[in-house]
Parts: C-alpha cells; structure tokens; sequence
C-alpha cells in the first residue's frame, strides 16, 4: 500500500471532491508524482459554491506545494567517491559477533562502518549490547543507523518512518553521545516519502553498489569467490553490504575480503571518508544508564 505525506493526501482528496462536483465548471487537476502537486485550472464563467470552496482549499495548498516545484527529492548515495577506496559496510546489528568484525578489521589497521538497528536481533540497551557496541565504536569504526526495528519503510508513513529514525538516534546518542547524518534504509528499499522523511531528520540514505550475498543464502566460500571476481575487476571505489549477523562473515569472510582488498592496493576506510564527509553530526560523552534505556 503505498504512503503519502499530508499534502499529498489533501491533494488527493480535494482532487476527488472537485472532480466528481464540479465538472460543469471546468475545474481540471492535474497530478505530479501522485498528488504532490495539485494544480487547477478555472472558466472564466460563475462557479458554483463548492468550486469556490475547491478553488480556495487548493489555493492554500498551492502555497504549501508551490516549494516543491523543480525541487529534486534528496538523493541517495550507492558509490563513494574518494579514489582507490572500499567502505566494508556490516549491517542489523548489534550482535554477538560485531566484536569478532571489529577485531579482524583492527588487526590489519583498517576501518568499518555498522548499520545498526535498535530493536532487531537484540535489544541495543542490553549490557551486553551497549557493550560491544561501544567497544566496536571505541575501535575507531564508523557507527551509522538502520532504524529501529528493521521494516520496510516503503509501507510506512512518514510519522512511522520518522519514529523509526529518532527513536534510534535517541539511543546512539544515549549511548554513544552521537548523532549520524548517515542511514541505510533496510533491504534497501526507500521511495520520494522515505527521502524526504530521512532527510527532514538530517539523514543521507547509503545503500550499497556491491553484495556479498552473505544474507541470501550464499555460503562463505560462495561470498569469497564473488569477492574474488570484484577485486579481478578492479573498480576505482567499492561500497560493499556484509552482514554482521552471519557467523561465517565474522569468522571467515571479513578477514579473506580485507586481505584481498588489501594486496589489491585499495585503501579499506569508513564510509563517512570514502564519501569525504564528516563522521558524525556531534559527537560527546556517553551517556548514564537510566529507566528510559530500554526497548
């Protein structure tokens, strides 16, 4: 079912009412990208009272819709941009094996971004949770959101898909004492709504140009030898999705891609520098254990 932000919905009912009322006065809408902008066109002749009454609701609106017009939806990012680089991105965690990720990355000195959720695999203000995550976080990889709960946020609202990000930015900040510019929409799926809800909280949306398969049934091995024909192909930047949640990713996959991608010549780095852009929107003390730390 698809979701549409409050103007689109006004646009589409008075669109309804005006049409099925008022045809004998020549009140023609027309529609852009289902409704988000309303336009009507008037004979010069008498309208009746519910044409004026139409006439006047889509005026107000027109106000409103009028800032949308030529406007491009925000972006989103699939590729990095600083040459020769490989952001390694791990996604719906914290689990219990991010810190065996963070290890291998730190042993051979290179860095990693995890796209994490609040409530998916694990509570996120579990001990041990907030634990690993911050141990991963003090590691020095790059900490980014993936919402709460993990949906598809093509069928939510906007009111839904906003809980999704502030309720999670709510706990990093919590715990970590930061605030990420940087989300990944699950399955990465999004529409117009959905990047514009993400971008009214400040959020850029990053999915990924290439796939490991490690979450789709692929085996490790399998995984490897697509690592393998990537690196063969040696493209000038790479934005790899991996999943921390994959026992065979944490304990074979990450550490065979990062040597590989290594002896490549690639440079292995956050997503955030291989963008060329900022880390985290702030970043200060973690934060106090208290009654609201829970999911």
């Amino acid at each position: 079912m698809t979701s549409f932000s409050p103007l689109e919905e006004s646009c589409r009912l008075i669109s309804v009412l005006c049409v099925w009322g008022i045809n004998s006065d020549r009140i023609c809408l027309n529609h852009i990208n289902n409704g988000v902008l309303c336009i009507a066109s008037l004979h010069p002749r008498p309208l009746s009272m519910l044409a004026k009454m139409c006439t006047l609701l889509l005026s107000a609106l027109l106000v409103t819709a009028g800032s949308l017009v030529g406007r491009a939806p925000p972006k989103v990012i699939e590729s990095c941009v600083q040459p020769n680089t490989v952001a390694m991105t791990f996604d719906d965690g914290p689990y219990i094996y991010q810190t065996v990720v963070s290890d291998v990355l730190t042993k051979y000195n290179v860095t990693g971004t995890f796209f994490v959720n609040g409530d998916n695999y694990d509570c996120i203000y579990d001990s041990d949770v907030v634990d690993r995550l911050r141990y991963t976080f003090m590691a020095g990889h790059q900490i980014a959101s993936h919402t709460w709960s993990h949906p598809n946020l093509k069928k939510l609202s906007a009111n839904k898909i906003t809980e999704e990000i502030v309720r999670l930015d709510t706990a990093l900040l919590a715990i970590l004492g930061i605030r990420t510019n940087f989300m990944r929409p699950p399955y990465g799926n999004y529409n117009t709504l959905v990047r514009q809800t993400a971008a009214d909280q400040n959020k850029t949306l990053i999915t990924w140009d290439w796939d490991s398969g490690d979450s789709v049934g692929e085996s490790y091995q399998d995984s490897e030898t697509d690592y393998d024909k990537i690196v063969a192909e040696h493209p000038t930047t790479l934005l790899a999705l991996n999943h921390e949640t994959e026992k065979n990713t944490a304990h074979y996959l990450v550490e065979y891609a990062v040597t590989k991608l290594l002896d490549a010549g690639y440079k292995l780095v956050t997503v955030a520098e291989c963008l060329d852009l900022p880390l985290y929107a702030s970043q200060g003390p973690f934060g106090t254990r208290d009654s609201t730390w829970q999911c």
